[in-house]
């Protein structure tokens, strides 16, 4: 799904202190990485890492997965219809499907107010939030990399 943007037009500071929180992370990123080698088991070690690589990763892989949680994270709390509205091309069916895989993930809560009429909203976990924190990092590297932020 390529869409063509215009870059967002930044000051070069603000693009530099994205830079370096980057560089921060990988910093740390590196030192997660090497506190995990010390627990390794040589013969298994690579197979493991890749499996349970991919097994984190999987709920993040479906699609509509990400674009549920960056509205979420981005917009905030939304109720059903305004998800729709945000996520433009998504069925109410897949939405509803996706919003109960991400509920069972751990990912989303859906909050019921009673009525009348019945109000659902979603809304993050904290484990939610702190994904969203997480890829947000790589977002941002993303969007330097693919040239979707330009520093004036």
């Amino acid at each position: 799904m390529e869409r063509n943007f215009e870059p967002r037009k930044m000051e070069k500071i603000d693009v530099g202190k994205i830079l370096e929180f980057i560089e921060d992370v990988k910093t740390t990123g590196g030192m997660i990485r090497n506190t995990f080698e010390e627990y390794a088991d040589p013969l298994t070690s690579v197979e493991w890492e890749v499996d349970a690589a991919v097994e984190c990763f999987e709920i993040f892989s479906s699609r509509w997965t990400i674009e549920i949680l960056a509205a979420l994270y981005i917009a905030g709390d939304r109720r059903f219809n305004e998800m729709r509205t945000l996520l433009r091309g998504i069925s109410s069916r897949t939405l509803s499907d996706k919003l109960s895989a991400c509920q069972k993930n751990g990912l989303v809560d859906r909050l019921v107010e009673e009525g009348p009429p019945i109000r659902v909203t979603y809304r993050l976990t904290e484990h939610g939030k702190t994904c969203g924190r997480l890829l947000g990092v790589l977002i941002a590297y993303m969007k330097i990399e693919k040239g979707l932020v330009r520093g004036v």
